[in-house]
């Protein structure tokens, strides 16, 4: 059986740490599907199908990753794809605590899922998508804080 992993998320927009993650969890896994989570009650900063291109351009050399849209439980997604593996980034002890509740109703949802942690990078910690919107939303020079491949001038 392959090692399918999802990592989900907004990725309004996808950073620097998040390729991070991806990037030294490729190693991992067999497939890495980047799973650009869909609220059809909120509307992101930038468009979705903006935030998959970029994210597709991030990957390009790498064929073990794809880059998905989907909508609902991200236990209902790893189902349909067959993904045993939920991966997530955690920046601080917050993110932990979080992310740990998560995962538990997530095992609890789906036993068969199990979600899996890596630390970022000391460098990557105080940077956040939030972070990154308010920077671009203000005029200030985000790009340094996402992927090369991606441009967020606006």
């Amino acid at each position: 059986m392959k090692k399918i992993a999802i990592f989900p998320g907004s990725f309004d927009p996808f950073t620097v740490g998040h390729a991070s993650v991806v990037h030294r969890a490729i190693p991992l896994f067999d497939k890495i599907i980047i799973g650009i989570g869909q609220n059809t009650n909120k509307k992101g900063f930038y468009d979705i199908q903006k935030r998959k291109k970029w994210i597709e351009a991030v990957f390009a050399k790498s064929p073990t990753v794809e880059v998905k849209i989907f909508e609902g439980l991200t236990v209902d997604y790893c189902k349909k794809v067959d993904a045993r593996f939920i991966l997530r980034g955690l920046r601080t002890s917050a993110d932990f605590e979080y992310e740990r509740a998560i995962g538990q109703v997530n095992n609890a949802l789906y036993s068969d899922v199990e979600t899996v942690f890596l630390l970022t990078r000391p460098e990557h910690t105080a940077i956040s998508s939030s972070i990154v919107r308010e920077v671009a939303r203000h005029g200030g020079d985000a790009n340094q804080f996402v992927p090369k491949e991606m441009d967020l001038t606006i």
